[in-house]
């Protein structure tokens, strides 16, 4: 029988394990943007990597210290313990755990004698000698210590005896919690219930999970583990992860939570689960999986013909929970669904009530599914929907300035470095702007001429800057002719940003249309007056 939610974990570590996915790559600025929608998601745990093995994960953590608030979760610190014949008060890396500042501390450390023996070069005593100095070090350095049992299963296969002395060291020197880790992925969920039961038997260690996908069984391995009395569970966000992944946490709570009457997040955290997924997803750059269990665009799904005939009577006949418990739309393939709830929710959230305006709500999920089908997404750009809610209410685009025209020109000489220029023609408060801006490609150059051709009309501008900008080409079945999807975030220099988003069959254009967008709603956020608006036609 699971366990109560009473003392239960939910441990993210997408900021570490997950970072091991081929092809994903982490600025620390990402690092720190995907933290906090962990914590809205309302984890208790954020793992943010290895400090002293990385130079990024050493920097994450010293920013995070000035630059990073959290309201639900506590930051953990991955490491190893100290080597063998060292101590632990003297070894570097434990060093750089003990600067990390973290009120967690997670050490990886063997849990399968084989491995001590040819990978570490040590003995089995050494190795729990290991185990236990590193804990009663950072213990005495007031951290509380997590413990992640690497190979654990394959080690208790291999040398039972060792692998749940290994766990019983770790829990008597002080560790509050012992990750079991199916680290090479292979297990199967009666075969990791069995040996979570039997440690626990042995032990009075309080037990967690993690596990990788390799044979496809993650998130059922964790579910069996904590059947069988694991309280502590480890996964990703969207399942990232060397190989084939880790186990997804939001599929693993989204379960707990609602099939096993479990409250594990903060708050409404798993009625948030589907727009930080994908928020995250544009953060890592990697598209989100459309079939990916309860927040996948095509988790509440429906074909047209018997389900949509089953669903205008019951949606409860063809779902196996509501989809708006895990923030996500049922929509039908063929006549999709109108969406006004989401459309009104996120309207209150932005500050508008559409609530007693039906016709509105009706009209901005036509344009939003509108603009969707041609490449927009809106899940992160709140910027660009707003200026679009506004359209839709007010009957017209609310503008601070008139495009007359815009170029860019790139121009290379021989084996020198490829410069931009672009040339920016605006009308703004009264009175026509011309700029010019260079820059080490087009979007760069194009930003800064429009900027300084708004400024003029609007000192404010001079303000913001282009924090971040991200591309993705929406159909890749048309190659170089496919439509691209930019993504630009600015900032004001108070430390809050915005997101806008532009789509067009080329890049420059979809990246002016982001920056027009981008320049329009600091402006709105400014509280600057727009100028008269002409009817949307």
């Amino acid at each position: 029988m699971a366990p109560t939610s009473d003392g239960f974990h939910v441990y993210d570590t997408t900021l570490r394990d997950g970072a091991q996915q081929e092809g994903l790559a982490l600025t620390v600025a990402d690092k720190l943007a995907i933290a906090r929608h962990l914590d809205e998601l309302g984890v208790g745990f954020i793992e943010g990597g290895w400090p002293g093995a990385s130079p990024k994960d050493t920097e994450f953590f010293r920013r995070a210290q000035t630059e990073l608030t959290l309201h639900n979760a506590q930051l953990a610190a991955f490491g190893s313990t100290r080597r063998a014949g060292t101590k632990a008060a003297d070894d570097p890396l434990v060093a750089a755990l003990r600067e990390a500042r973290t009120p967690v501390v997670t050490l990886v450390a063997k849990s399968h004698a084989l491995h001590v023996e040819k990978a570490l070069r040590t003995t089995t005593d050494e190795g729990l000698a290991m185990l236990r100095d590193t804990i009663d070090h950072l213990r005495s350095e007031g951290a509380r210590v997590f413990i992640d049992a690497e190979h654990f299963f394959d080690g208790y296969r291999y040398d039972p005896k060792y692998a749940v002395e290994f766990v019983r060291v770790a829990a008597e020197s002080g560790a509050e919690v012992i990750a079991l880790c199916d680290t090479n992925g292979g297990m199967l969920p009666n075969e990791v219930a069995d040996a979570v039961g039997e440690v626990l038997a042995a032990s009075s260690a309080k037990l967690g999970i993690h596990c990788h996908n390799d044979a496809g069984c993650a998130v059922a391995n964790t579910l069996a583990a904590v059947d069988a009395g694991a309280t502590h569970v480890q996964g990703t966000l969207n399942g990232y992860g060397e190989r084939t992944g880790n186990a997804d946490l939001v599929t693993i709570v989204a379960n707990l939570e609602l099939k096993r009457r479990m409250k594990l997040l903060a708050g409404n955290g798993l009625q948030e689960s589907t727009r930080i997924s994908h928020a995250v997803s544009e953060i890592t750059n990697v598209p989100p999986y459309a079939r990916q269990p309860y927040v996948g665009a095509s988790a509440f799904a429906h074909k047209a013909g018997l389900h949509a005939s089953a669903i205008k009577v019951d949606p409860d006949l063809y779902q196996h929970v509501d989809p708006s418990l895990v923030g996500n739309d049922m929509r039908l393939l063929v006549s999709e669904m109108a969406g006004r709830a989401s459309v009104e929710l996120k309207g209150r959230e932005l500050g508008y009530d559409l609530s007693s305006d039906r016709e509105a709500q009706t009209r901005l999920t036509d344009r939003v599914k509108e603009l969707e089908a041609r490449g927009y997404t809106f899940e992160v750009a709140d910027a660009s929907f707003e200026l679009l809610l506004l359209e839709v209410l007010e009957g017209a685009r609310r503008r601070w300035f008139e495009v007359e025209s815009w170029r860019a020109l790139m121009d290379a000489r021989g084996g020198e470095v490829a410069l931009a220029e672009a040339t920016v023609k605006i009308h703004a408060a009264g009175e026509r702007h011309v700029a010019t801006g260079e820059g080490n490609g087009p979007v760069n150059a194009l930003d800064a001429a429009l900027r300084l051709a708004l400024c003029a009309a609007y000192p404010v501008i001079d303000r913001f800057s282009l924090v971040d900008y991200k591309v993705r080409i929406v159909d890749t079945g048309h190659g170089t002719g496919a439509v691209t999807r930019v993504l630009i975030e600015t900032g004001d220099g108070s430390g809050e940003t915005w997101t806008t988003v532009g789509v067009a069959a080329n890049i420059i254009e979809a990246s002016w249309e982001a920056l027009v967008d981008a320049m329009s709603f600091g402006l709105l956020r400014a509280g600057v007056e727009p100028v008269p608006a002409k009817p949307t036609e």
